[in-house]
C-alpha cells in the first residue's frame, strides 16, 4: 500500500484519472467519489441499468491493489455486488475503461463471486508515479483518444 502526504499528488493525479473516465463515459456532473486513505479507491455512478438487474443502480469501482469493476448497488444497505472486472491494468486508460463499461451494457452479467482473475498491483512505486502523470498538461492529452474518436 502506498503511504500518502496530506497534500499529496497522488491523490490529485487520482482525482484527475477519475475525471477523464468518467468524461470518457460522457458523464458530467459529480458522479464520482475518492477515497484517499489507504487503500485507494474511488467509485463512479453511471447512467442506465443492466439488463439482468433492471432494479438495481449500477456504479464503477476503483481499488489501487485491484483495478475497475462494475456492482450494482443491493436493497436493503448491503455492499456493492460486483458483476464484472476488467482484466487488464490495475490502472489502464480511460477509454478503455470507458470502452469495457460500455461493452457491459450489452452482455447478461451476473454475480461475480471470484476476483481471482483481478490484476494484482506490482509496484506501489510504479502506481504513484502512473497517478502523477494524470498532473502532467502534456500527459492529459495523450490520455483523451476517445474524445477524438466520437
Amino acid at each position: 500500500m502506498m503511504e500518502l502526504d496530506f497534500d499529496d499528488s497522488v491523490v490529485r493525479g487520482l482525482h484527475r484519472y477519475v475525471r477523464l473516465v468518467s468524461r470518457a463515459l460522457g458523464l458530467r456532473g459529480a458522479c464520482s467519489y475518492i477515497q484517499s486513505d489507504e487503500p485507494l479507491s474511488a467509485y463512479i455512478a453511471l447512467d442506465g441499468r443492466f439488463s439482468t438487474f433492471p432494479d438495481h443502480d449500477v456504479a464503477l469501482l476503483w481499488e489501487e491493489t485491484h483495478g475497475w469493476s462494475a456492482a450494482v448497488e443491493t436493497h436493503g444497505g448491503e455492499d456493492l455486488r460486483v458483476v464484472a472486472t476488467l482484466d487488464k491494468d490495475v490502472l489502464p486508460p480511460p477509454d478503455t475503461v470507458a470502452s469495457w463499461t460500455r461493452g457491459l451494457f450489452q452482455r447478461d452479467l451476473v454475480l461475480d463471486g471470484s476476483r481471482d482473475e483481478r490484476p494484482v498491483l506490482a509496484n506501489a512505486d510504479t502506481m504513484r508515479k502512473r497517478l502523477t502523470a494524470y498532473l502532467d498538461r502534456d500527459a492529459s492529452v495523450r490520455l483523451l483518444p476517445l474524445a477524438s474518436a466520437r
